[in-house]
């Protein structure tokens, strides 16, 4: 019997490589990524030990002909099409007085616009068979704002909002749309990025009620319980994975 098929976003790395993971158990997988590169390979490996087949797509979101190609993976799986999540973004840190217009747009694009682009694509095939799941992958910091990321908050505050816009428009039809807050998640390129790496851990640690760092696949957990059927009556939600650092 074929397997239902899910589609990752930016499943190359880091939060999503460990959602494909985990997914990979009972879904055949779309993954997305935006280099053909070793990170993109070693999913694919590890996906596929677990029984899924996949396609992959390599490509930027915000250009037309990565949608297209997504359209048509789409398309081909269209019968068989359960679950989309939305987890590809970017957040360059830039300070306010330094932000300029074009980036600030750029932001939206990446990080709301594309999200908004993948669900259209998907809605359809789910409204068809009256069974689906969408779920976004957002951040904790739309609750705690921070400095020099004020477009990426902005963006990904929208996509809470359309979340729960799509909520109300596709429960009818048997989807359920949600997301997922991600916390203070360690990833391999945080090392390279983050000065004085050993003090921002300490920070944060002092700031959560669990007292380790968030792994990827504390979000890849709750995004498969949000997949799953026994999630169907809950839709319109931001689920907050963070160590007890927010409470709202």
């Amino acid at each position: 019997m074929a397997r239902p098929v899910a589609i990752v976003t930016g499943a190359g790395s880091g939060i999503g490589a460990a959602i494909a993971a985990r997914l990979a158990d009972r879904y055949d997988l779309i993954l997305t990524h935006l280099h053909d590169d070793p990170d993109l390979h070693n999913v694919l490996a590890t996906v596929e030990q677990r029984g899924a087949a996949t396609a992959a797509i390599t490509g930027d979101l915000t250009d037309p002909m990565t949608i297209d190609t997504l359209a048509h993976e789409v398309e081909h799986a269209a019968d068989r099409l359960e679950v989309l999540v939305s987890n590809a973004g970017a957040y360059p840190r830039i300070p306010w007085t330094s932000l300029d217009l074009d980036t600030f747009r750029e932001q939206i694009e990446v990080n709301l616009i594309t999200h908004a682009a993948c669900a259209q694509l998907v809605t359809p095939s789910l409204t068809t068979r009256g069974h689906g799941r969408i779920i976004t992958v957002s951040s904790v910091l739309t609750q705690l704002g921070r400095v020099d990321l004020a477009a990426y908050i902005a963006a990904k505050s929208g996509l809470e909002g359309l979340v729960r816009a799509l909520a109300r428009e596709l429960g009818p039809h048997g989807v359920t749309v949600n997301c997922v807050r991600a916390g203070s998640i360690e990833v391999p390129a945080e090392h390279a990025v983050v000065p004085d790496h050993d003090a921002m851990i300490t920070r944060q640690l002092d700031r959560q009620c669990v007292k380790r760092r968030g792994h990827p696949d504390d979000i890849a957990a709750a995004v498969d319980f949000l997949a799953s059927h026994g999630a169907g009556f809950i839709t319109g939600q931001c689920l907050t994975i963070d160590g007890g650092w927010c409470m709202t």
